[in-house]
């Protein structure tokens, strides 16, 4: 089952109790981010990012993607931090520019293509190696690669996506819950505004649930 809550999309909400206007604000804005934007990133850096979220998080072909890299060069441009880091990491925007000269370079090393030029087999074996501390370089300098790729890449990626309003409809969530809030909080209830799941003989039924979300 790929579709796991069919029909359901999170913005036939907007216009219902469910969301207040703060939260109709702040998901406009997320939907409003040019997904080729970038005011941080060069040229190069830009497409081995978007390579890398590629990677890290392949979309669905269909619908409009989550604009990953636009996310993060808006976060490293405006320096949204999470008001800590790892004391071996330094800070975003450069572990960022480190990181991506550091994929490229092995990628340059390994291959002699750029990074974004590469199969996404041969991006996956060196993002692998990353991970796995392998990364030898003399690019990554002072930063390990694993913690570029687990503290950096993949925590800024998948933090991305799961702020979007896309990712939001594939995992059945309703968004923030102002101002209305839950109300059915035992297992396996769920209130008519929630996304409803469609297990193995139930997927019509839960599409037409699905459908009428917004109603309410």
């Amino acid at each position: 089952m790929t579709d796991r809550f069919p029909g359901y999309d999170v913005l036939s909400k907007r216009a219902s109790p469910s969301w207040n206007d703060k939260t109709r604000e702040v998901v406009d804005r997320r939907l409003a981010t040019p997904p080729d934007q970038h005011r941080f990133f060069n040229e190069d850096e830009w497409r081995t990012l978007k390579a890398l979220c590629d990677r890290i998080i392949p979309q669905r072909s269909e619908g409009l993607p989550a604009p990953l890299a636009a996310m993060i060069d808006e976060k490293v441009f405006d320096q949204k931090t999470d008001g800590y880091r790892d004391a071996r990491l330094p800070p975003l925007g450069e572990a960022w520019r480190r990181g991506l000269a550091a994929l490229e370079a092995e990628a340059q090393a390994g291959h002699a293509r750029a990074f974004y030029d590469l199969s996404a087999g041969e991006q996956d074996a060196l993002l692998r190696a990353a991970q796995k501390g392998l990364g030898g370089h003399d690019a990554w300098g002072d930063m390990p690669a694993k913690l570029f790729f687990e503290k950096r890449a993949v925590h800024d990626i998948v933090a991305a996506y799961y702020a979007h309003p896309n990712a939001w409809s594939e995992i059945g969530f309703g968004g923030p819950a102002a101002p209305r809030g839950y109300v059915r909080m035992d297992a396996d209830r769920r209130d008519p505004w929630e996304a409803s799941e469609a297990r193995p003989g139930r997927e019509k039924q839960a599409r037409r649930e699905n459908l009428r979300v917004g109603r309410y």
